[in-house]
């Protein structure tokens, strides 16, 4: 880093990111003239010998395509150093050159025979790299390579490399069809792959490629199945919607006994409806019942085939997924596959989905409302959670109406009606719209409010915003429709409304209503004919036609008051310039006012136009949509989209089950005590499964026979790999079931306390679940075995890393020490942090001055986090910065201010504690203090603090909160309130409270470090504030600034005689984000006279950026 910042001074330039779009030309001195020499800075350090410096040049390259900018004319420069030994460089060089391969084809294919040697390499980044560049470059001439490159692939140890196999197969297949039947063998191969990270992948290529090949996925069905839970987001969605349709060819409709009482219902009614018509048909209707019964008493009754269920059980927990796609792939899969009695599950996940962005509200509600004429029941209960904000947009807004007319039923009609009336005082005019006409179908579909509405659409007519008045109008024209005769009076206080109303549709629609209904209005009709054509010339094309109408109608009901008006009316149409109207005058006219020419139909004008119209039938857009796959985009569009598959009928008989039993080889088949272990594992994760209702559920226990080696297997092939390691040992056997009994009797209260937790926790991934039950686990050991069963496939590696790192601290706890020195510091490393009790100072003292300097300013930095210790134990209180949250003045005397305490919040070890201390300055007392309208970002959770009953005068009170930040700087939005006030506040947190401590090594700190170079490490240099150059200030500051531990110096076995600390000594600080976990790592290295350098290694970059500004501040200021 140091070389290539050098090398920047040198240049001239600065070090920011490929900042010199174009170079100054000394000798044309024209500043933008030419473009000769761009980049000649990049292209030298990729031409130089040092590794360094090709880092660098390759980072700035990289963020410059980042950026969008184009960096295609350095590709010569950049293929020549894809032989480069450095891994760092490699991976760099082929990110490149995947995104300009296909642009420069011709200089890709000269270093053809680099990427060949590249899917040889032992690296298996490099490996998938190489694959990955070479099926970017779309020339058909390398398509043998690209074949062979991905067979082989297909087969590689690795499942990153076999996962880039299966990305690479559409690429080839789009580029050569032909290769059709080869890649399905790849496909096939693949398929029967047993990681959950190819699964998804390799689900993909088959829907791509050849998604009608069926068959392949008999034998893997159940192995997909089982591992669906393990899969990452993307291929879940991609195996869901596959599982769907395969289902939907394999199994019986599960609804089908229903669907034919329904028919049979449907035929009663006929059949008895029958009577009063003629005889000739009551023989052939007779037929039909009889061989309808005769069917019926055929067929068996449903019983769900087990695989049916499996597919069901395993897709239910993802309903808690945090991937809005992912709970919505789940919920169109049991709207198509599951029996009536439990596609409720859905409605509560779909109803979750609704408090994310906008565009995922969109989408959702989309299919809520496509449900929603199928199935009303699932949703009626969550009514209220499709309310209309003010805050929503107008498309959102428009598919709440929707859903809420959809929904409307006897019970709760009132309250919708309430609703109305609400948003019918909003500004935005479409959605004021929108709500009368829901008000109309509300009135249409619900008889007994139906007189309601209309009284309630008559006084909006009255109405000063003329849209709502003119909308209002054209639904009232289509109630009354229904019942004309016994609104009269509405019709004549329409007429009134001619003079005002402007807008042409509701001008027509009052015309059309009086012209229809002339006769209840004799008097009035023809005073509008007259006033009308006064005005004719000026008005609407659409107005002119419905004058001409009523015209006619008011000449064939009452000709002695109107000939004259209509004769004028039709001479004024005659020559209008729209020749629409110019037609329908000359056709009128020769059907009313007979003449020698005029022909038989004069005879029927009245019955032509005051025949008896139905009325209109107001209905859902969404009616007709279900016929789509549900989240699908031909669903969104309401058209069927390219490459759009549809999703097949139910088969009549059910195809045979045996195509997906899989033979087990004996070696596979696994012990009792594996049974025991696998029952133990089942019981508590698939509990939720037993409360679902039905008849369906005499089909679990047949499931669980017929599929039990499979499950077996499967969830052995994704189980860990720790898990194997502590079978080998057959002498532990009877110590871990006395461990797991134990760990049992501590998970109770747990379990109970969760189940009284709210609705909103009960959302949570089932992941945040064992992570608290982690926190509140008693000893170290049962925390070992809880990490080992727990553990995913895709984290074997990791967690079997962990396990030897615990087991080696345990293997040194257990040595008898040799010196006291040595014991007291591996003491504070390997706490159990549970069973600590602090130790009265008196002893402490004189360990303190057997301990070398050093060790003392470690013991220091070092904070234990845990909540059994005290806070005095972590910091002290004066150390805590205080932030006001409410000032005396705007809280009327009651003042708030909030620290971050930096302990674990109990409740939820995900959250951050945050200590509020409540003042009441004023005179009274202030009553029931508590926390209301928490707005928050989303992924962010609160849990608020309980409410303060009272607040004497004078007197404070504190109170603890949690806020999970999901790891961002975002505020927490909430109103503060009190029996008589409310108050809007927002907690916003700075980043480096968004960590806890956590306790590394100097070797761990360095091995961590390692794994986090290139894009997730910052180094700024900076200069010391003159009060922060020896090693305790710095201390203070870093970890004043964030919530870090302090990392000790030297190696783990320290010397006994005191060693002088170095002059330049490099002070490291190490720490996790609460919500996810991620490291994060802080080093200070001082340099001469005060200068130093600062290093952040972070997996998030956004967090690792705003830390380096934070304790830049606090070292510099």
């Amino acid at each position: 880093m140091s070389a290539s910042s050098a090398f920047n001074d040198d240049k001239g330039g600065s070090s920011s990111v490929g900042e010199a779009e174009y170079a100054y030309d000394p000798v044309s001195g024209k500043i933008f003239s030419s473009d000769y020499n761009r980049h000649d800075d990049l292209k030298e350090m990729l031409d130089s010998n040092k590794d360094s410096l090709k880092l660098e040049a390759m980072k700035r390259i990289v963020a410059m395509i980042a950026r969008g900018k184009n960096a295609s004319d350095l590709f010569p420069a950049v293929v020549k150093n894809v032989a480069c030994k450095n891994i760092e460089v490699k991976k760099l060089v082929y990110v490149y050159l995947v995104r300009y391969a296909e642009e420069q084809q011709d200089l890709a294919l000269l270093s053809i025979s680099t990427f060949q040697r590249g899917l040889k390499d032992p690296n298996q980044l490099i490996r998938a790299s190489a694959l990955r560049v070479l099926s970017s470059i779309r020339v058909t001439i390398i398509v043998p390579i690209m074949m062979l490159a991905i067979k082989e692939a297909a087969s590689d140890m690795s499942p990153y490399v076999r996962k880039t196999a299966a990305h690479a197969i559409p690429k080839l297949y789009s580029l050569d069809p032909e290769q059709k039947d080869q890649l399905i063998e790849v496909i096939e191969k693949l398929l029967a792959d047993k990681t959950t990270l190819v699964a998804g992948s390799v689900v993909m290529a088959f829907e791509e490629v050849c998604p009608e090949r069926i068959d392949l996925i008999h034998k893997n069905y159940r192995k997909l199945c089982n591992l669906l839970i393990d899969v990452e987001e993307w291929g879940q969605v991609v195996i869901i919607n596959m599982l769907t349709r395969y289902a939907r060819t394999q199994f019986l409709n599960p609804n089908i006994n229903e669907s034919l009482l329904e028919e049979g219902s449907g035929g009663d009614k006929t059949f008895y409806g029958s009577d009063e018509d003629e005889d000739e048909d009551d023989d052939e209707k007779e037929k039909e019942k009889k061989a309808e019964a005769a069917a019926m008493a055929k067929r068996k009754p449903y019983v769900m085939d087990p695989d049916h269920r499996l597919l069901l059980r395993n897709t239910k927990p993802l309903l808690q997924s945090r991937n809005a796609a992912v709970v919505m792939a789940v919920a169109q899969l049991y709207f198509h596959l599951a029996p009536k009695a439990e596609v409720g599950v859905i409605a509560k996940a779909l109803v979750r989905l609704l408090r994310s962005h906008s565009e995922v509200q969109f989408v959702v509600l989309q299919n809520v409302a496509t449900m929603t004429i199928k199935r009303r029941g699932m949703f009626e209960p969550y009514l209220k959670s499709f309310y209309i904000r003010s805050t929503d947009p107008t498309q959102i807004k428009v598919l709440k109406l929707e859903v809420l007319t959809n929904l409307a039923n006897e019970t709760n009609i009132s309250t919708i009606l309430r609703e109305f009336q609400t948003y019918i005082k909003s500004m935005d005019k479409d959605f004021v719209a929108a709500t009368i006409q829901a008000i109309g179908r509300c009135a249409t579909n619900i008889g007994e409010v139906r007189d309601t509405c209309l009284n309630g659409l008559v006084q909006l007519l009255s109405n000063r915003d003329e849209l709502v008045v003119a909308e209002s109008v054209v639904v009232i024209k289509k109630l009354l429709q229904m019942q004309p005769e016994k609104h009269s009076d509405i019709i004549k206080h329409m007429a009134k409304l001619t003079d005002n109303i402007q807008v042409p549709m509701a001008r027509a629609s009052i015309l059309w209503l009086i012209g229809e209904y002339c006769e209840h209005v004799p008097k009035i009709a023809p005073d509008v004919l007259r006033k009308m054509a006064k005005s004719f010339t000026n008005e609407e094309d659409i107005v002119k036609l419905q004058i001409i109408n009523l015209a006619a109608k008011l000449y064939l009901t009452n000709s002695k008051q109107t000939k004259l008006l209509t004769q004028y009316v039709l001479n004024l149409a005659k020559y209008d310039q729209n020749y629409d109207i110019r037609d329908r005058a000359r056709f009128i006219r020769q059907l009313i006012v007979p003449t020698e020419k005029s022909g038989a139909l004069s005879k029927y004008a009245k019955k032509l136009f005051l025949a008896l119209k139905p009325a209109p039938v107001l209905e859902s857009p969404f009616k007709d949509r279900d016929h789509f796959q549900l989240g699908s985009l031909s669903h969104l569009l309401n058209a069927k989209a390219g490459g759009y598959q549809e999703l097949p009928d139910w088969p009549e008989a059910a195809p045979d089950p045996s195509v997906r039993n899989v033979e087990v080889p004996e070696w596979t088949k696994c012990s009792s005590r594996e049974k025991r272990k696998e029952k133990k594992v089942e019981k508590p994760f698939y509990s939720d499964s037993e409360g679902e209702s039905g008849p369906t559920e005499s089909a679990d226990s047949e499931s669980d026979s017929a599929t039990a080696s499979d499950s077996r297997s499967g969830s052995e092939e994704s189980g860990s790999g720790s898990e194997s390691e502590s079978e080998e040992d057959s002498e532990s056997e009877e110590e871990e079931e006395e461990k797991k009994s134990k760990k049992k009797e501590l998970k109770k209260p747990v379990q109970e306390s969760e189940s009284e937790q709210s609705s909103e926790e009960e959302d949570r991934k089932p992941e945040k679940k064992s992570k608290q039950q982690k926190s509140d686990s008693e000893s170290e050991s049962d925390e070992d075995e809880e990490s080992e069963s727990e553990s995913s496939p895709s984290e074997s590696e990791d967690s079997e890393s962990e396990a030897e790192v615990k087991k080696k601290k345990k293997v040194a706890e257990s040595k008898p020490p040799s010196k006291p020195v040595k014991k007291e510091k591996k003491e504070m490393s390997l706490l159990d942090l549970d069973d600590f009790e602090p130790a009265p100072s008196p002893q402490v003292t004189p360990v303190n001055t057997l301990l070398s300097n050093s060790l003392v300013t470690d013991l220091e930095g070092l904070s234990l986090s845990d909540s059994v210790l005290s806070p005095a134990t972590i910091a002290p209180s004066s150390a805590l910065k205080n932030y006001e949250l409410l000032h005396r003045i705007t809280g009327e005397g009651l003042t708030v201010e909030y620290c971050f305490s930096r302990q674990p919040f109990s409740p939820d070890a995900n959250m951050v504690a945050v200590q509020l201390q409540f003042t009441n300055n004023s005179s009274s007392d202030t009553k029931s203090l508590h926390m209301e309208d928490v707005k928050l970002q989303s992924g962010m959770r609160v849990k608020e603090f309980p409410e303060i009953e009272l607040l004497p005068a004078g007197e404070t009170a504190s109170a603890v909160m949690g806020i999970d930040f999901c790891d961002s700087t975002q505020a927490a939005n909430f109103q503060l309130c009190t029996h008589t006030k409310k108050f809007f506040v927002s907690i916003q947190p700075p980043v480096g409270e968004l960590m806890r401590t956590v306790f590394l090594t100097e070797n761990e700190f360095k091995k961590e470090q390692g794994q986090l170079m290139g894009m997730n490490e910052i180094t700024e240099k900076l200069t010391l504030d003159a009060r922060c150059r020896n090693e305790h200030a710095i201390v203070q500051r870093v970890t004043a600034a964030a919530n870090l531990s302090r990392v000790p110096c030297g190696s783990d076995k320290e010397c006994s005689p005191p060693v002088r600390p170095p002059d330049h000594p490099v002070h490291r600080f190490a720490g996790r984000t609460v919500t996810s976990s991620s490291l994060v790592l802080v080093t200070v290295a001082t340099r001469e006279e005060g200068a130093a350098q600062l290093t952040v290694n972070c997996e998030k970059m956004v967090i690792g950026t705003m830390l380096v500004k934070d304790i830049l501040l606090a070292l510099t200021q």
